[in-house]
Formats: structure tokens, sequence, C-alpha cells
């Protein structure tokens, strides 16, 4: 365990406004290789983005409900998650089909980060509509059946993996903690003796950081890269939760970042405007940096399709 502090760690380079959008809530990007293309969510807004890796061809497709992620199928189509509803969604047609119902009887909840595991399968979670303590919980979808393995969360975030499946990383961005979980050979947290779930240990402690943990992506050396609501950027945390590098962007609320781009060293990273009493232009805006020449041999690991069947 670690304590991160916002002087302690070099800056890698300033991230820069790479599509203007005005984003709401912007949130849970990912990077589809074959499309070339990067897609983002505004939660708040309940609008699909997507452009290409240089930013171009920004295209927006109104969902009709808060959608936080969308996740790339081994069909090609894409996995809504979203409150209250999982929708299959094809984004040639822009038609979807309801697959599965998500926390729809809960009037407080709404669907929050997620990102699929190594195994193919879909970490994702729920929180209150306006942040109410402990309403969120976290769950897994694993080929197609919902479980849910932890409740009492307030903003559950940071979903990522290392990239030997072997741990399951989050936060609840309240608590200021990421959380590092050991699994079994099947993704899921190991269970001890009498079957129950074995619980999460603290790794890395951003309570001295300026921000809020956020989303987080994870790179090929098992290195953590999250966003830090608030504090305008973006910190590298070591194996062992230690914050190393960060990188820098001229907006307060950064969400969560991504890695994209045809070597996977580009730096993507959404941003908020919500509860900004006033937000500057680029707030809201997605943001990118490559890292090629700042952090050489550094790359995102590839996020696997989801798996359903």
């Amino acid at each position: 365990m670690s304590e991160a502090t916002q002087a302690s760690s070099p800056c890698l380079g300033r991230a820069e406004v790479w599509v203007a959008t005005r984003c709401e809530l912007g949130e849970g990007p990912g990077w589809d290789a074959a499309r070339g293309e990067l897609r983002w969510l505004d939660i708040l807004a309940g609008e699909l983005h997507r452009a290409r890796g240089d930013g171009r061809a920004h295209r927006i497709t109104p969902l009709g409900r808060r959608t936080s992620y969308a996740a790339l199928t081994t069909g090609g189509d894409y996995l809504l998650v979203a409150e209250k509803q999982l929708t299959r969604f094809d984004p040639q047609s822009g038609e979807g089909r309801a697959f599965l119902p998500f926390e729809a009887d809960n009037t407080v909840t709404r669907s929050n980060d997620a990102r699929v595991d190594t195994h193919g399968s879909l970490w994702l979670s729920s929180m209150g509509r306006h942040a109410e303590a402990g309403a969120g919980s976290l769950y897994r979808l694993h080929r197609g059946e919902l479980t849910c393995l932890r409740r009492g969360l307030t903003i559950p975030n940071a979903l990522c993996f290392s990239p030997d499946g072997r741990h399951a990383y989050f936060t609840d961005t309240a608590t200021g903690w990421v959380m590092r979980w050991t699994l079994d050979d099947e993704g899921f947290p190991e269970r001890g003796d009498a079957g129950e779930i074995i619980q999460p240990e603290p790794w890395g402690d951003l309570r001295h950081s300026g921000g809020g943990p956020d989303g987080a992506v994870m790179d090929t050396e098992g290195c953590l890269w999250i966003a830090l609501w608030g504090a305008g950027r973006v910190a590298r945390l070591a194996p062992d939760g230690r914050e190393i590098a960060h990188v820098a962007l001229a907006a307060q609320q950064p969400s969560c970042p991504v890695f994209g781009g045809p070597d996977l060293t580009t730096l993507y990273v959404t941003t908020a405007r919500e509860g900004m009493a006033a937000p500057e232009s680029h707030d809201g805006a997605l943001f990118a940096i490559d890292l090629a020449e700042a952090l050489p041999g550094c790359r995102g690991a590839t996020e696997p399709a989801l798996r359903l069947d």
C-alpha cells in the first residue's frame, strides 16, 4: 500500500483537446481496433459518442436513457450498460434490443463504471443517481449470467484487470482507496473454505492525491492509469500502488482514460462539466496524448471482446 500526493510524480506531458465536446458527464471510453475508432458516453445526456482515432468523424447517437458503457462483443455489436437495462446495440443500424434487466426495480440507482476482463466477462457497477451513500453495487456478467459481487458502495469506479488476469482493481471513489481482488481461474474473486468471497485488499492510497479516484485502465507493464476527478490529471500507479508518473490536462474533472491508436500508445481521457459553477469551453471534451516519446515501450493492454455465451 502506498500514499500518492499531487507533487509526488513526474509529469509526462499535457493532454490536448482531441474532440471538443461539451459532455455533462463524459465516461466509459473504449477503443475499437477493427474500426479504428474511439467510443465514449455522456451518461447524463444518454448519448453515445464515436470518433476516429485522430479525432475526426465525430458523431453522436441519442440512446434514450442514461448509459455508462458500451462493451464491444465478440459478435461486433455493443452491449450497452444503462440504468435499468443491458441492451444489445448494432452500431451500424443504431437498433437495440433488450438483453437483461439491471436493477430494474431500484428507483434510486443508475449504472456507472464497467470494463471487460481478461476472460471476456463484463464487470459493471451501479450507484445512486445522486451518489447516495452505500446505494451502489458491483457485478460480473459471465457468459450471460449476472452475479452480484459486492454491495454497499457509494461511487464504484476504476474497474480494470492485471494483464495476467490474476487481479481485479476497483475503487469506491468516496474512500480514496484503490482496492485489489485476487481472482480464481475463472476470473471470479477467490473464495474461502466456507464458500465466502475473500475480501479485496487496500492497494493504492489516493486520499492525498488532490482528487477523487475515478475511471482507470491498465498498461501491459501492469501499471494502472487512473483519472483523478477534481485534480486535472491522470496518475500512473506502479504494480505496488505507488504513483510514479502523471499526465496533466486543462480540465478539472477527468473521468476515465483508455489507450488507443494503432499501437495502443495514445492515452485518451474523457472529462465532465457536471457540478461546475462556471465550466470552461474545454470541460467535457475528449483529451488525448501520445505517450510513445515520453514513455517509450509503454502501451495499453488490449481489452478483450465481451463473450455473452
